[in-house]
């Protein structure tokens, strides 16, 4: 009878560069294939020499950066591989790595890491050429040989975003990658896999474990808030900031604020949207029919080009008349638009700063969110340290990931004989081991260690 293993290389009990080999006897695939947010260089890859054996294929939830960075390199180094991904993510893939191509060029000068850019953009090429665009509960086999068959089912996290069920020599694994249960503006929530399925092993996303009490406010109250906090700031003559990741929160803020508009609670002013945003909401476009069927997805052409923010007459000039700035990156990475366009407002105490997602304690976002008044911060490599007087800053709760809640009521409707909590830190995986019931067999990987999985 053939063993059947789970080893993370990457990600794991952290919200890293996610990547999760399944091995059947020598055959192995991947699931996700990320780069680390927080890492630099070669560092910022899965383990890849933890493989014993070449990946025959890789198998990507979604398009962030930490789930499919690396494809490229690992297609580099091991070119039979193929990639299997939605349509829309292999789509949105294109854009967000050649994307990170150039951001790691830059980063080569900027910062002198030698190492990058870790692949190119013929690279970047090759892995969408050997990438299938599949259909959401199509099954498909990964090779002629292969122990492995898999359907992709929709996650609710993303456009094009996939909860993975993979049969491997007959033990069925359900992936999770990163999911959310509730309607977001634009995405249905996740869809349910039928009772039917028996799940032997559950790979399940603990992003929220630590968040306490995520239903006491609903999505239209949250909407609601934002809206009248934007409106505060228009009426006072001020700009308003929102940092934001190019996939999916871009995407459905810009429609949040125009619903705010249309319904006359946000004052009409311009919105902007920045580059790669905008990039992605093309893909949007393409694939609206992927989106909730009740929600019509706005014109990219209603929203501005933000423009070089990296000419400081650009951002004066963006900032002279009240509006609406949607920018990346969403933690305000320093170097980027919103930590560009933060830093020309942080001297003026009439703008207002909103943040709209999680920020990670070691991000210039964070430190900004939690500032005093006067305190002084660093938003461009090399460059000086900022006072803080704006004092309007903000945080809003539109997450794309189940509530800690959800996630044990997903737990209990596949009911796995195993479980593998990741991509989570400590504190939240460990909060999701005790609050899961104890019939089930419960794994918190290491990375580099094997789990052999039992039926």
């Amino acid at each position: 009878m053939s063993t059947v293993t789970f080893t993370a290389i990457g990600g794991g009990s952290e919200i890293g560069a996610n990547s999760y080999a399944i091995a059947v006897d020598n055959q192995t695939i991947l699931l996700d294939c990320g780069m680390h947010p927080k890492k630099e260089g070669l560092e910022a890859l899965p383990e890849f020499g933890i493989l014993r054996k070449s990946p025959e294929a890789v198998i990507v939830s979604h398009a962030h950066i930490d789930h499919c960075g690396a494809v490229p390199y690992l297609l580099k180094e091991h070119p039979s591989a193929f990639c299997y991904a939605t349509q829309p993510t292999v789509n949105i893939m294109d854009r967000m790595l050649h994307n990170s191509v150039s951001v790691m060029t830059t980063m080569a000068i900027e910062r002198g890491i030698s190492e990058y850019p870790l692949y190119g953009h013929a690279d970047v090429d090759y892995a969408i050429r050997r990438s299938y665009g599949l259909a959401y509960e199509q099954e498909f086999e990964l090779g002629p040989s292969s122990p492995f068959r898999a359907s992709l089912h929709h996650s609710g996290h993303v456009l094009g975003g996939a909860c993975i069920l993979l049969n491997a020599a007959g033990h069925t694994l359900f992936y999770t990658g990163d999911v959310c249960m509730s309607h977001q503006e634009l995405m249905g929530g996740l869809t349910l896999l039928d009772e039917s399925i028996t799940v032997d092993t559950l790979i399940i996303e603990s992003t929220r474990g630590t968040h306490e009490n995520g239903h006491t406010i609903s999505f239209e109250a949250e909407v609601e808030r934002f809206g009248e906090e934007i409106r505060k700031v228009l009426e006072r003559g001020g700009s308003v900031l929102v940092p934001s990741f190019a996939l999916g929160r871009t995407q459905e803020l810009l429609n949040i604020i125009s619903r705010l508009q249309e319904s006359g609670m946000v004052p009409d002013a311009p919105v902007y949207a920045s580059g790669l945003g905008r990039a992605v909401y093309e893909v949007y476009n393409k694939y609206s029919h992927y989106l909730r069927p009740d929600k019509t997805l706005r014109p990219l052409c209603e929203y501005r080009r933000i423009g070089d923010v990296w000419e400081r007459d650009v951002r004066r000039q963006l900032l002279d008349s009240p509006g609406i700035i949607v920018a990346t990156s969403g933690m305000m990475i320093e170097n980027t638009p919103s930590s560009l366009i933060a830093m020309e407002m942080a001297a003026h105490t009439h703008h207002g700063i909103f943040f709209v997602g999680y920020l990670d304690p070691d991000t210039l976002g964070y430190k900004l969110l939690r500032a005093e008044k006067g305190d002084r911060l660093t938003f461009e490599l090399k460059g000086p340290q900022v006072p803080v007087r704006l004092e309007n800053r903000q945080s809003f709760s539109f997450s794309a990931h189940a509530t800690r809640e959800d996630l044990c009521k997903l737990v209990d409707h596949v009911t796995p004989k195993n479980i593998i909590f990741v991509h989570g830190d400590a504190d939240a995986i460990s909060w999701m081991h005790e609050n899961t019931a104890s019939v089930f067999r419960k794994h918190v990987p290491a990375i580099g260690r094997p789990i052999e999985l039992k039926d």
